[in-house]
């Protein structure tokens, strides 16, 4: 039996206030679960019925989100990269988070595994 979950990663250079960054990383979760939700509907179904388990991570930076989706891709794991619309404390277009998944566990982690947790 497969155990599914779904990694949001934060840029560590981006100095988000707590309100700001925990939007970003939802809005990250919600787009990608909606993205699986067509692309994979039985990795969809079977994380959401599991308890829709989350982690949240950080990396370096923009540079190393996009690394990270390239890899995540590779495995055919759905993807979102958020960009904030620039309305409040960043300028419009910054890349925020890259939601991964959800997907099974042990290929999330190929991508993922590395990371430090939030």
């Amino acid at each position: 039996m497969f155990r599914y979950k779904q990694v949001i990663v934060a840029r560590k250079d981006l100095k988000l206030s707590r309100g700001k960054f925990a939007v970003q990383v939802a809005h990250g979760a919600v787009t990608a679960a909606l993205k699986a939700q067509k692309e994979k509907p039985e990795w969809f179904k079977a994380w959401f019925h599991e308890g829709q388990k989350k982690v949240v991570v950080k990396a370096e930076n923009e540079k190393s989100l996009f690394e990270l989706k390239a890899q995540a891709e590779k495995l055919d794991i759905p993807t979102a990269l958020i960009r904030d619309a620039g309305l409040t404390e960043i300028p419009p277009g910054t890349i925020t988070v890259l939601a991964i998944g959800p997907a099974p566990e042990e290929l999330v982690d190929r991508v993922t595994g590395h990371l430090k947790l939030v």
